[in-house]
């Protein structure tokens, strides 16, 4: 072949050196030119030629002596490039002269541009992979023979740095080459075998007095290349022992750490229990320089030391707590942890290390509690109180700086902190799982304790820290049983609330405790007040309007007593603007959900003030000429109606009262008349309609009408039936007027609670087929700019099959257009959804019969079409739903068209024979039952179409 032929060394013709020109210029371009436009085009072109067949020749030639070093790493770059992923292209008699000239540049450049000799190393590494162990056997031992011998006037420390690097990248090389799998294993075992020629250097080299700074550090970088290749913790035992001689030394601190970690991390080091034993005192030896750099603020002293502790804590707490004869070696080893757990200062401020240590607390919870009753109960004698201790520091941890050295973190520490707080939660709740209601009685002590100590003052972050530590359990575990809550409900009033952090903790404990509150209602005076107090600061918007909803969701058969005064701060706050938007709309669910608990006139009295001045805002608005700031205004008054009738649900009422959530006392049986959220919409209705009329082109406010509808419809159901036919008919005139996707939404909602409804089937049906009408003449015009209408109406259709099949049964709708326009869709999930929901009523709805009997020949080859390459492989699954549904209703069609499908050369791939796919096509239609079978198929068929049946590719998905 043309590249075949191509020599790999160098060489060339007037042809090369007349490209060279261009190949320089295009690298002047893409290094030097102010033009992004000629950047990128410079770029495209040397991606293309970096490819080409006469690349080998500008490889070489880039990498000249006088070129600068840019050019020199392009060189470099573009060899690894045609090694690492055209090797099939290379001759084997050119192996080694190619080999032979790698070695001769990388002793070149030893003494060169260090980012062009790492790139000459990366492929003389990639060269080696390629030909391990057949074609070139012992590469690491010959590695290091050629360079040990003299270098032809380069310093023993050039070559010694340029053989580390070469060595350092050949591990890494391999963990992201493109070898097959098989291919893999070989090269595993033949490096693995090699490691008998890295060990000897890299101990002589770190043992040397002698031995330079630089070379010390790439050989502990070298160290941390091997180790990830599993080299067993046995073998590298003493090259790791020399990494804990380096900590002291400043310059080689974080290399040794790297390969400390490394090493002890590795999956297989844990069978080598005699070693891990040994480790664990050279860890504890570390305990001196750690407090050292704590009192010196030596945060990546303390860190680097904290890695190594939780490394070998995280990955082997149970093979140490196994070891019963070393147990107060590896607690020692936890009380260690402990100490970077609550190592002084605030995190991310004053320290980084203590987050390292979280996951370590979880890792051996679970290994404790994982051994059997009896051992588990010796273990937890030896750790509850070490765990007890955990509680106290991350409390303490937890707690905020003064407010004037908060007031100068930056929004970025400030977030990094709320994250580390949040962790901080999460392990708690974790660690309760170990210490149960002990935990939450030691908590109450301490916040007892504080609250009533009037001799010494309380920090508020003192307070705020357990209080946090309390809504870290309640928000997930259930406490309703714990007999400390009352206590805490009691305290909270006592707590003198000067502080923003401190009342936010104190609304979100409210809120996590609002389960227990609709338990016991009678705490609820206690503790309300503070909510409907906190809802008027700002500065609490999210945690007070998140802590009513939560207890208006809760207790809301114990609330109307208060409801007057809730709705009353609730009206008072929005008409202030007080809240963003969002907690806008959470405050709305929350008056939906307190109200759904009143008897009907007083939803609806509740109701008419709560609505009145927005109905007003509105009937403002909507006289005025649509601009942006009235349009922001319309779409945030239809998203407060939204959210309120999204949570107001009156039927919820039996419901609840009769599986005993809450007593049947406090509920009257819904009265005869219109749900009082349908009374509200028949009010407006002609309101929105004028709103429609000025907006019907802005697709947002079209999208926040059709969301007062659909949330309404979702939770009213059957009661929204007053509606149905007014509804449909605006619906109808505003999808003919302007086509939107959030309409067809809304009638996918309607098709599905009420298109089996014999009364309210005429305007479903009606509305169906005008939209579906619509949609086609759409599709014939053009879809493709209509992307999310084709899936909205693709799911509409699928609903409609699944809901009301008759609905295909008009006269006046176009089923085979329906069944064609699946071609345009922008999300084939949901073509391939509707194609399932169809097929299966071929016999019991004619017209689709017809059309499957017509055109499925169509789907199959457009599925296909599909399998063989046209489509993500992430779409398998679906084209094989197609597939079994067609086999399962349509049996003899399929095998009729698999067949004449399958007839034409090179179709659906040319990779595929014709043997494979009769093959296919049989095994397709002997699974009639199981699905997952025919998934399997298919995607053992798509592999081969692409040509990635047996790659490592394929294997990743």
């Amino acid at each position: 072949s043309e590249r075949k032929e191509e020599s790999m060394t160098g060489g060339g013709g007037s042809d090369v050196s007349s490209s060279l020109n261009r190949f320089f210029f295009a690298l002047h371009q893409l290094y030097y030119d102010p033009n992004i436009e000629n950047k990128n085009l410079a770029q495209k072109w040397l991606m293309q030629a970096q490819v080409s067949p006469q690349a080998w020749q500008f490889c070489w030639a880039l990498l000249s002596p006088e070129k600068v070093p840019e050019i020199q790493y392009f060189g470099a770059s573009a060899l690894h490039t045609k090694i690492s992923r055209y090797w099939s292209d290379i001759p084997t008699d050119q192996y080694e002269s190619l080999k032979s000239q790698l070695f001769s540049q990388i002793a070149c450049f030893s003494s060169g541009s260090k980012m062009v000799l790492t790139r000459l190393c990366v492929a003389l590494a990639s060269l080696a992979l390629n030909t391990m162990p057949e074609a070139w056997p012992g590469a690491v031992a010959e590695m290091v023979r050629v360079f040990q011998e003299d270098g032809g006037g380069v310093d023993g420390r050039a070559r010694c740095l340029a053989l580390l690097e070469l060595l350092t990248v050949l591990p890494e090389e391999f963990q992201t080459s493109r070898l097959p799998q098989y291919r893999k294993g070989q090269v595993r075992g033949a490096l693995g075998r090699e490691w008998g020629s890295v060990c000897p250097l890299l101990q002589q080299l770190l043992r040397r007095t002698d031995s330079p700074g630089a070379v010390k550090a790439r050989v502990l970088r070298c160290l941390s290349s091997w180790v990830l290749l599993d080299v067993p913790l046995s073998e590298s035992e003493g090259l790791v022992h020399d990494c804990f001689s380096a900590l002291p030394d400043p310059e080689l601190f974080d290399t040794a750490v790297e390969a400390i970690v490394n090493a002890i991390s590795q999956p297989d080091s844990q069978r080598y229990v005699n070693t891990l034993l040994k480790l664990v005192p050279q860890v504890l030896a570390l305990q001196e320089q750690l407090r050292e750099a704590v009192q010196n603020g030596d945060m990546e002293t303390c860190h680097g030391i904290c890695r190594i502790a939780v490394t070998l804590g995280e990955n082997h707490s149970r093979t140490l707590l196994e070891q019963v004869d070393h147990w107060q070696s590896f607690l020692a080893l936890v009380n260690m942890i402990m100490f970077c757990t609550g190592i002084p200062g605030h995190y991310p401020v004053n320290e980084t290390t203590s987050s390292l240590t979280l996951t370590f607390w979880y890792t051996l919870q679970d290994e404790i509690m994982s051994f059997e009753s009896d051992k588990q109960a010796v273990y937890l004698q030896v750790y509850r109180p070490v765990y007890f201790q955990l509680v106290d520091v991350l409390l303490h941890k937890a707690q905020f700086p003064s407010d004037q050295e908060y007031a100068s973190w930056s929004s970025d520490e400030k977030e990094q902190f709320r994250i580390y707080r949040v962790d901080i939660s999460d392990t708690l709740m974790y660690v309760y799982e170990m210490l149960g209601s002990e935990l939450l009685s030691n908590l109450y002590d301490k916040l007892g304790r504080l609250l009533t100590n009037a001799e010494q003052p309380t920090s508020w972050q003192h307070t705020e820290a357990l209080l946090y530590g309390f809504q870290s359990i309640a928000e997930t575990i259930d406490v309703n049983y714990s007999d400390v809550i009352p206590g805490l409900i009691g305290l909270i009033p006592r707590i003198n609330i000067n502080n923003v952090q401190l009342a936010d903790t104190v609304m979100f404990t409210i809120g996590a405790l609002a389960e227990w509150l609709a338990d016991h209602p009678v705490m609820l005076s206690s503790v309300l007040p503070l909510v409907l107090q906190a809802l008027g600061n700002p500065d609490l918007s999210v945690s007070s309007v998140s802590t009513l909803k939560k207890i208006c969701r809760e207790c809301k058969y114990d609330l109307p007593q208060y409801a007057t005064n809730i709705v009353a701060v609730s009206q008072e706050v929005l008409i202030k603007q007080i809240h963003k938007t969002s907690q806008c709309m959470w405050l709305m669910q929350a008056l939906g959900f307190l109200l759904s608990a009143l008897p009907v006139e007083d939803i609806l009295r509740n109701l008419h003030s709560l609505i009145t001045p927005y109905i007003q805002q509105l009937e403002k608005l909507a006289d005025e000429t649509p601009n942006p700031s009235n349009k922001l205004a319309i779409i945030h008054i239809l998203g407060l109606l939204s959210n309120l009738f999204t949570t107001l649900d009156i039927s919820k009422q039996d419901d609840e009262s009769a599986d005993g959530s809450a007593p049947p006392v406090k509920t009257a049986p819904p009265p005869p008349g219109p749900n009082p959220v349908v009374v509200v919409l028949q009010q407006v209705f002609a309101l929105i309609q004028t709103v429609l009329s000025k907006w019907l082109n802005d697709s947002q406010v079209v999208e926040a009408v059709c969301a007062i509808f659909e949330k309404s419809v979702k939770t009213l159901l059957h009661d929204f039936a007053p509606m149905v036919s007014q509804l449909s008919e605006m619906l109808g005139q505003m999808y003919s007027t302007i086509p939107q996707a959030s309409a067809l939404d809304l009638t996918r909602q309607m098709v599905h609670i009420f298109a089996s409804e014999t009364d309210h089937f005429p305007p479903i049906k009606a509305l169906f087929e005008l939209v579906t009408s619509v949609t086609l003449s759409i599709f014939q015009q053009g879809p493709r700019d209509h992307p999310d209408i084709v899936d909205s109406f693709m799911q509409l259709q699928a609903q409609a099959l699944k809901r009301k099949p008759d609905l295909f049964l008009s006269e006046s709708l176009d089923v085979k257009a329906v069944f064609h326009c699946g071609k345009f869709a922008h999300d084939l999930d949901n073509h391939t959804h509707c194609c399932t929901e169809l097929l299966p009523h071929c016999s019991d709805v004619p017209p689709l019969a017809r059309v499957v009997q017509e055109d499925g020949k169509l789907l199959v080859q457009a599925v296909l079409e599909g399998i063989g390459g046209g489509a993500s492989r992430s779409l398998m699954d679906q084209f094989a739903d197609v597939l079994f549904c067609l086999n399962k209703h349509c049996f003899s069609l399929l095998a009729v068209w698999l067949k004449e499908a399958l007839q034409p050369p090179g179709f659906p791939s040319s990779r595929i024979t014709a043997e494979q796919k009769d093959n296919f096509s049989h095994q397709i239609l002997r699974e009639r039952v199981n699905k997952r079978r025919v998934k399997d198929i298919v995607k053992e068929f798509t592999l081969l179409c692409r040509g990635l049946h047996g790659t490592e590719y394929a294997a990743e998905y």
